[in-house]
């Protein structure tokens, strides 16, 4: 069976722009851990020049690193929980703090088991950062935050990234939609409860946080295969809160 001229012509362009999809756009730079080339695709939908072949880092995990090079949130005296801990970060944060403890619900090998929703394992103003990468999605988020609040020391940080749409004004979600399969198609993935548009920074002010956000400029996306305008929110518990509860945040 032959295929017609055009239908031939169709198909070599669907495989011209697969193989130029897997194998990215151009040679990247990996700031992690130094690799030069072309990166992988990943993800569904895929995206092109998404993960180091070497160390395996994503694009938020460059991001992060560009973040602790330019504007360092954390420093050797820091005391720091890494929730849902990435192997692309575990090593690179454990040689830049003086304490470095992992938590997870699920995942094995961690310092701590629980459910950041409510942590009566750890104390009040016991952390001086916390960082929490693409997890408040997948958890009840305004208790979540009250609760990372609470474990922050005066004047501590919560270090924390998203899937967010900054078209949106309100964040998309649904207690209705429960099915794994419904979740991935509204949300992005089975797991996640919601889609976060811009008032994502206030739920996270209203948990008594002051907030700043750190992004990268086009040529930095460009050389390190990064998301264009994807943001690390970095949100600070006031040093003037004594007891670990803001106002925000009281019952």
């Amino acid at each position: 069976m032959f295929l017609s001229r055009k239908k031939t012509l169709r198909l070599r362009y669907l495989l011209g722009a697969l193989v130029k999809l897997v194998r990215g756009t151009g040679d990247k730079h990996c700031p992690i851990c130094g690799f030069k080339g072309r990166f992988m695709a990943m993800g569904d939908p895929i995206r092109p020049d998404a993960q180091c072949p070497k160390c395996r880092s994503l694009e938020r995990h460059r991001l992060f690193l560009l973040l602790l090079q330019r504007a360092p949130p954390i420093g050797k005296t820091t005391r720091l929980l890494h929730v849902a801990p990435e192997k692309a970060l575990t090593r690179l944060l454990a040689e830049r703090v003086g304490t470095y403890h992992t938590a997870d619900l699920m995942a094995p090998k961690v310092d701590l088991r629980l459910d950041i929703t409510a942590m009566p394992e750890i104390g009040t103003a016991s952390y001086d950062a916390v960082l929490c990468s693409h997890v408040l999605e997948h958890v009840d988020d305004r208790a979540a935050l009250a609760e990372l609040f609470r474990i922050l020391k005066p004047g501590g940080v919560l270090i924390a990234m998203v899937p967010i749409c900054e078209g949106w004004a309100t964040t998309y979600e649904s207690p209705a939609i429960t099915d794994p399969a419904q979740r991935a198609l509204h949300f992005g993935q089975h797991d996640h409860l919601r889609y976060y548009g811009r008032d994502v920074r206030d739920r996270v002010t209203d948990a008594g946080f002051v907030l700043t956000e750190f992004t990268a400029g086009g040529e930095d996306a460009v050389r390190y295969g990064l998301n264009r305008g994807q943001t690390i929110f970095l949100a600070r518990k006031p040093a003037g809160v004594a007891d670990g509860c803001s106002d925000q945040a009281r019952p």
